[in-house]
């Protein structure tokens, strides 16, 4: 191995987890092979797009308004605390995921994205809810 940016990308692509990386304005620049294999989408089909197909539509207008909170303010409300939410697969299956966030700041401290790492807790979700109903 002779740079770090190499070591960087090895990395990112072959963490199990999605990582997805978004500018300022909420467009995709880094799509890992985990989050094809989670979204069922290519990174060719979401690179410089928005995070749109896999929100949730009910969702969409909450995560955009504390997606610009947190850009505006540098600061996230579950300040890398997991959380559970919904998305959407590219074939319409509606999916349990566990994401992190972090904002992106550069060598300023100016916020330049967002990272999230996610997974799929769809089979998880649905068995503890399976056993409390039973």
């Amino acid at each position: 191995m002779n740079d770090a940016s190499s070591l960087s990308d090895w990395i990112i692509e072959q963490v199990s987890d999605a990582l997805i990386y978004v500018d300022r304005v909420g467009k995709i620049e880094r799509w890992n092979q985990a989050a094809c294999t989670l979204f069922g989408y290519s990174a060719a089909e979401m690179l410089g797009n928005s995070l749109d197909p896999i929100i949730p539509e009910h969702l969409r207008a909450a995560h955009w308004k504390g997606f610009s909170a947190a850009v505006d303010s540098g600061k996230t409300r579950l300040q890398g605390r997991p959380t559970l939410t919904r998305a959407v697969h590219k074939n319409g299956q509606k999916l349990y995921v566990e994401m992190t966030f972090a904002l992106v700041a550069d060598a300023a401290g100016a916020t330049v994205g967002s990272v999230a790492m996610a997974r799929d807790v769809t089979e998880r979700v649905e068995k503890e809810r399976a056993a409390r109903a039973a």
